[in-house]
């Protein structure tokens, strides 16, 4: 039976570009009637190729991937009006190009809801701020991350946050959805790109300062990875050691287990002392081997590895082609990733041709939405929904933390034996805390309103016991290797009988099958393998990872298929079991490298600070203050003419009036060298936030790039909410970074800390009819416990 779930919505979308479009082709991937509302221009991307490709008079590849299975209708108001009258969701990005208005548009439809996607979100001091996505990653905080020390820090590439925006806000609409259909109650879902990259790209260096005590903030805060990305005789490999373990088996591969007695590069920090000298001995043996030597080697060590690939090698590559993610468009001419999750065993059904302009202008069916008799209830969206969460580190938890935000009950599955990975990080606060293990930022940042089992599965009480919880849930949610949940007696077939209305979601790294089905991967993993890395770095440097944005991705694209599977039980009672690959979201994301390749034949290649969408655009020096400990960086990026004229005439330079007056972007960027080296000149001597401020004040997209460490104390979060309070037993009252948008209707995202380790446990059991008495004699005897085992 097609996976069509959402075939009873009815989606009205206004946008253009990526954002909108990526978060609306989720809805038309699972069914939903997406109908596409274009000016007499259409949407811009229409006529867009960031590699230069020749279009021979078609509309672009990559409109074609992000708007396939829809319907085009002209913007005439009558048709507005009735298509907005017949909807179950719209979805915008620039009101003011169809001459309506929010504030209206949620009074006169009071059950429909409503997405709006902005650059800092439609409330705020940079509300109405000019921007492109260079600036927003600079304002989020993402772009001051990443870099070699004492270097210029560069962006992540691929237009991240455009992609992972509209992620993020396909989840939101259908969770408001899902309560629109209960409870009649509209939504407008006010959505922000700034607080995406912040939440996704920073790696919630904001609440580490935080348990640090906020020092001073003074230096750089960049740095990078390492063992990361390196130089093969045949290309560019990718590592990844999150653990102890993992950096002990890489020595042991590069033949240098003589620095395992010393310890001296065991940790993050000691090898960012010695960067040059640490990596001048990695280099030294992965230049002498080729990729898929290396790639075997590390593999046979778990340790996490991958190729770095580009639009091109992608293809290639023994377990993407066996498990065939790559098909070609239904238009023709290029290909595209399938959506990135399968449903009981099967993908879902092949994507229609993208429409041409207005294609079916005067050809959409009359509907009248089917709305709740019920009394419209204030109430969360997964309210008596219960998450049994067997997941671990980011990507898992990722997902059920949406869930959870959204009001689920969440009860997150752990072991005294194995703790959560993402716990270990606290270890850095072993002599500050006691309990260190429940300092970890992630873990903090990731699992708040959740419970916590701690509970040994590989003990046969420990089993029984969850499969009893099992009986229970509505979703069973893990991340796990493939084999370790089978192992454990909980395959696809043993929770169906457990629970056939059950929704079990499994997001192992790779699949559950193909050659790499057992292969360990993290979220640099999968930036390596996808091409993410490929575009991000400078041009004269190596490939680098974007620092984190994949694991929220992989969460935030397996919790839209359970959000859908769940939708699919309300109508049919039927469970279902979910495919959620990590790679597979990552290569979703990544899609434009594949595009541009297969459709004109070009290889996108990584531009530092620079894009095809903008010209010129960078990092700018900017007057530094005395005693100054750090770059005074500004952040600049000019997409159009007007963006361009204005910052003419604000600098009253002749030697840019006198020759690039009204130059397009096309004429720009063949002079994008020049342009550079002069604003850098007229740059060098101005103090930065003064500029900047005038920058805006004249509608250029300029910013300051936002410290990483002191997130919650932006003007626009402070304003918008976007930190919460709360208060842990263990690290006090901490800034938590919420979700990237604002319910009308929700006053807050965070209810409840994150739990310690096992702190439900007594709840939780006594819920499922057990005694104090039989409590006690299974924390005597290891089944559960409250402390991670060898302390």
């Amino acid at each position: 039976m097609p996976f069509d779930s959402l075939a009873k919505f009815r989606v009205i979308d206004f946008s253009s570009n990526i954002a909108g479009p990526y978060a609306t082709k989720l809805f038309a991937d699972a069914g939903a009637d997406v109908i596409k509302v274009e000016t007499a221009s259409g949407d811009p991307l229409r006529r867009w190729s960031s590699t230069g490709g020749d279009l021979a008079g078609r509309d672009s590849a990559l409109f074609r991937f992000l708007n396939a299975s829809k319907r085009s209708v002209d913007d005439a108001p009558t048709t507005v009006d009735e298509l907005i009258a017949s909807a179950d969701l719209v979805v915008e990005d620039q009101v003011e190009s169809f001459g309506f208005d929010r504030a209206g548009l949620c009074a006169r439809h009071p059950q429909l809801v409503i997405l709006s996607i902005s650059p800092f979100g439609l409330t705020g001091p940079l509300a109405e701020r000019a921007s492109t996505e260079f600036t927003i990653q600079a304002e989020a905080g993402s772009l001051a991350i990443r870099g070699l020390p004492g270097a210029e820090p560069y962006q992540a590439g691929a237009r991240t946050t455009e992609w992972m925006g509209g992620t993020f806000a396909g989840v939101a609409a259908l969770g408001a959805l899902r309560r629109a259909r209960r409870t009649g109650l509209g939504e407008h879902i006010d959505f922000s790109l700034q607080e995406v990259m912040a939440l996704a790209s920073t790696t919630y260096l904001d609440l580490m300062w935080g348990l640090l005590g906020r020092p001073p903030v003074t230096g750089s805060v960049q740095n990078v990875e390492t063992p990361s990305i390196h130089r093969t005789r045949d290309g560019f490999v990718g590592f990844n050691t999150n653990t102890q373990q993992q950096i002990q088996d890489f020595l042991v591969m590069i033949e240098r287990a003589d620095l395992m007695a010393t310890g001296e590069f065991n940790q993050v920090p000691d090898r960012m002392a010695r960067l040059e000298e640490w990596e001048g001995i990695v280099n030294a043996w992965t230049a002498t081997r080729d990729t898929a030597e290396i790639v075997e080697l590390a593999s046979a060590l778990r340790v996490p590895v991958a190729p770095v690939a580009n639009g091109k090698t992608v293809l290639e590559h023994e377990h993407l082609v066996a498990r065939g993610i790559y098909t070609e468009d239904p238009s023709g001419g290029f290909l595209r990733p399938r959506p990135p999750y399968r449903v009981d065993g099967e993908e879902l059904p092949p994507a229609r041709p993208a429409p041409r302009l207005h294609e079916h202008s005067g050809k959409i069916d009359a509907r009248m939405p089917k709305r709740s008799d019920a009394q419209a209830v204030d109430d969360l969206p997964l309210r008596g929904v219960r998450v049994l969460d067997v997941s671990n580190w980011w990507a898992g938890p990722s997902a059920s933390h949406f869930l959870g935000c959204l009001g689920a009950e969440v009860i997150h599955v752990e072991s005294t034996r194995k703790p959560d990975g993402a716990r270990m990080i606290g270890g850095m606060f072993a002599g500050q805390h006691e309990k260190w293990w429940e300092c970890s930022t992630f873990f903090l940042s990731a699992n708040t309103n959740k419970q916590d089992l701690a509970l040994n599965l590989n003990e046969p009480r420990g089993r029984e016991i969850f499969g009893a919880l099992v009986g229970e849930a509505d979703i069973l949610l893990e991340n796990y290797s493939p084999r370790v949940m089978d192992g454990f007696g909980f395959s696809r077939g043993e929770v169906a009988e457990l629970n056939p209305s059950c929704i079990y979601a499994r997001m192992p790294a790779f699949g559950l099958d193909g050659p790499w089905r057992d292969h360990v991967g993290f979220a640099q993993t999968m930036e390596q393998l996808a091409g993410l890395a490929w575009l991000t770095g400078h041009q004269e440097d190596q490939p680098r990872i974007q620092r984190g944005p994949c694991d929220p991705l992989a969460g935030v694209h397996a919790a839209f298929a359970i959000l859908a599977a769940l939708e699919r039980r309300s109508d049919t009672g039927r469970g279902a079991f979910l495919e959620c690959a990590m790679i597979e979201g990552a290569l979703n994301v990544a899609a434009e490298q594949v595009i541009e390749f297969t459709a004109y034949g070009n290889l996108m290649e990584r531009q530092g600070n620079q894009t095809a969408e903008a010209a010129p655009q960078g990092l700018f020096r900017t007057l530094e203050e005395e005693g100054a400990t750090a770059p005074s960086w500004m952040a600049l990026s000019i997409e159009t003419v007007a963006h361009w004229d204005a910052l003419l005439d604000l600098l009253g330079d002749s030697r840019l009036s006198r020759g690039w007056k009204g130059a397009d972007l096309p004429r720009r960027k063949a002079d994008e060298k020049a342009l550079v080296g002069l604003l850098a000149d007229l740059f060098a001597e101005r103090d930065r936030e003064s500029l900047v401020e005038q920058l805006q004040q004249a509608g250029v997209p300029a910013a300051v790039p936002a410290d990483p460490r002191c997130l919650s104390s932006h003007p626009q979060f402070m304003h918008r909410g976007t930190y919460e309070e709360l208060v842990h037993s263990v690290v006090g009252q901490q800034k938590f970074i919420g979700m990237p948008f604002r319910f009308a209707g929700v006053e807050r995202w965070l209810r409840e800390p994150a739990p310690l380790l096992g702190e439900h446990n007594e709840l939780i059991l006594k819920d499922l009819g057990r005694s104090s008495e039989e409590i006690d004699e299974l924390a005597a005897s290891g089944v559960i416990g409250n402390l991670p085992d060898g302390l």
